[in-house]
């Protein structure tokens, strides 16, 4: 799965994930175009998890 698909599915389970990791802030789930790298930064920062880790948990929702 591509960025711009991440970017597409990531519209349809941001609130879910808020929910999973509550110390996430809207800041935290929200990017600009051309930005989702640096907003994967911030979640792999607040869930301790690896990039890649993420890429799959949002692809499997």
């Amino acid at each position: 799965m591509n960025n711009d698909q991440l970017e597409g599915k990531w519209k349809q389970v941001k609130g879910e994930f808020k929910q999973k990791y509550g110390n996430l802030t809207d800041d935290d789930v929200t990017y600009s175009e051309g930005k989702f790298d640096e907003m994967m930064g911030r979640l792999q920062e607040k869930t301790g998890k690896g990039k890649e880790d993420l890429k799959s948990e949002i692809e499997n929702w």
